[in-house]
């Protein structure tokens, strides 16, 4: 199963991606965590690992990559991925697409294309799940990049912005016959009732109450060492409800 975590920024995308995928290591999978945001330098930290060198660069960097994206082979496997190329901690693996890093150099189209199509042509085993965290809002939806998915995990705080973010996200994928579901973050008691009722129910899966440790980790740059109820409930629920894991 390929997921995907979508989102306004800010919302704590990253932090469940992170999340997510250690719930599902920690349950036999062997997880295959793809950052394509282009911006966030953050999700290493979060799993304990080192920043791999980013993936566009084994198809020669930014310039030439929406000719050299087009080399990829369907069927691609996790065990091929080219040495270098990603980071391992026990049973996950970290893939980073490409990142921003100079004024002037250009947008993230390319980052994105190469998503995309990476999502498309990589072939999972049984034993293996895919989670791909993403930029913040859109963009990834305009280059198609949520093709290549099965599911669509939307994370949505506290905001009126995020509640109407995620309700396009939905609507921009109505047709691709994808599943899609919510996942509310950062909440209080007042802020949940509130998110409850300004999103279809049936949609949202899980609750993350808004908790301070998280934020410390991040601040101090190490790895998250948590075992939260919400993140169980969304393991179950894709278990049992998107399809065998």
């Amino acid at each position: 199963m390929k997921i995907l975590i979508c989102g306004k920024g800010g919302t704590g995308k990253s932090t469940l991606t992170a999340l997510l995928g250690k719930e599902m290591a920690g349950r036999g999978k062997r997880v295959l965590i793809i950052d394509s945001d282009e911006s966030n330098f953050g999700l290493p930290a979060l799993l304990g690992m080192d920043k791999p060198r980013d993936f566009m660069e084994y198809l020669g960097g930014k310039k030439v990559l929406f000719e050299r994206v087009k080399t990829l082979e369907k069927g691609m496997k996790t065990d091929s991925l080219p040495s270098g190329y990603f980071s391992e901690k026990g049973t996950i693996k970290l893939l980073s697409v490409g990142k921003i890093y100079e004024f002037g150099e250009g947008c993230a189209c390319p980052i994105n294309a190469l998503s995309s199509k990476f999502l498309e042509n990589v072939e999972l085993e049984t034993d293996e799940l895919l989670i791909a965290d993403t930029d913040a809002g859109v963009e990834h939806l305009g280059r198609g990049v949520e093709r290549g998915c099965d599911v669509l995990l939307v994370v949505v705080g506290p905001s009126r912005e995020s509640i109407e973010l995620a309700k396009r996200v939905t609507t921009m994928v109505k047709n691709l016959g994808k599943q899609v579901y919510y996942i509310l973050n950062k909440t209080d008691d007042e802020s949940e009732r509130t998110l409850l009722d300004s999103l279809p129910r049936g949609m949202v899966i899980a609750s993350i109450p808004n908790d301070k440790r998280i934020s410390l980790y991040g601040l101090q740059g190490s790895e998250l060492d948590l075992k939260l109820e919400g993140i169980g409930k969304i393991a179950d629920f894709l278990k049992e409800k998107a399809g065998p894991l």
